[in-house]
């Protein structure tokens, strides 16, 4: 818990885990993130190593762990390997990655090797990560224990920048200005797992602040969730029935390709491509069951000008 009260994102967590059980079994050669489990803790690796195992557990509750894990992996996969891609088609010196949880690709993407990386996060859940980073490195620990600037596990980016924002009550500006970033070069934006948890006038508020930032060679990969009749039914019963991990972080806002494509025309992002999920899920020959959740999540791709 931070000192804001608020606990870190327990949706972070859950990606995390989506993406180390799909490591190595899911769409080899084109899916990897072998850093996903070193962000995890003992227990959260147990349903983990039960869903690359093949082997639910009995217990009700830790059923719907195990469910919630393998599912997410599904998610997760055709998800990253389209982000992934975008990124290595875009290198710039700079990438801002909004609400970005345990992302690892500053850890695990050579292609950054050369670009500055701004992890933009709640205060709460910076926190967490970069304790996190810490257990991840125990060799590099030194006397101080306690300083994580000092032992955390080292990325491949050239830099990577923890840019703490509460987008409640901070301003991304000024905080990206605090942290360095030069508005006046290219930016590679990155929004992933975020948008659904916005309302509409925060999602646009984002874009706003991110689009004053923003010169000609930038682009913005955002993944985002279309309106699902089925799809907010199954949110709304998790919540109901506390069944989830993450019933207590709703959707508040959805979004048409072509809605989603207007507002970004708005700010000068011109979409040069959107793709669905489960559509990426068939191409890879990934695991579609929960094909709700894939057919309603989209990452697209917007290029400014």
């Amino acid at each position: 818990m931070s000192e804001s009260g608020r606990a870190a994102s327990q949706t972070a967590v859950l990606v995390c885990q989506g993406r180390a059980a799909a490591d190595g079994r899911t769409a080899t050669g084109q899916f990897a993130d072998p850093v996903a489990v070193e962000l995890l803790r003992v227990a959260e690796r147990t349903p983990v190593d039960q869903v690359r195992a093949n082997t639910p557990p009995k217990g009700w509750q830790e059923r719907t762990v195990y469910e919630s894990v393998r599912a997410c992996a599904e998610v997760v996969v055709p998800r990253t390997v389209r982000i992934d891609r975008a990124l290595r088609d875009r290198v710039t010196g700079q990438l801002v990655i909004l609400g970005a949880g345990l992302d690892t690709r500053a850890w695990r993407l050579p292609v950054l090797a050369q670009t500055d990386v701004w992890e933009v996060d709640h205060p709460a859940s910076q926190q967490d990560k970069r304790a996190r980073l810490t257990e991840a490195a125990p060799a590099l620990r030194g006397p101080d224990e306690g300083n994580l600037h000092a032992a955390e596990l080292p990325a491949v980016a050239r830099s990577v920048r923890f840019t703490p924002v509460d987008f409640a009550v901070d301003d991304l500006g000024a905080a990206l200005d605090a942290a360095g970033h030069d508005p006046f070069a290219p930016t590679t934006w990155l929004w992933e797992g975020v948008v659904p948890y916005l309302t509409r006038d925060e999602v646009r508020a984002t874009v706003a602040a991110l689009a004053a930032r923003t010169v000609p060679g930038s682009a913005l990969v955002v993944n985002y969730q279309a309106p699902s009749a089925r799809a907010a039914a199954g949110r709304l019963l998790t919540r109901v029935l506390g069944s989830s991990v993450t019933s207590g972080e709703p959707w508040r806002s959805l979004w048409s390709p072509q809605r989603m494509a207007a507002l970004l025309a708005e700010y000068g992002l011109r979409v040069v491509s959107d793709d669905n999920l489960l559509v990426l899920a068939h191409t890879l020959g990934s695991p579609a069951r929960g094909r709700t959740s894939l057919q309603s999540g989209r990452v697209a791709v917007a290029e400014s000008h």
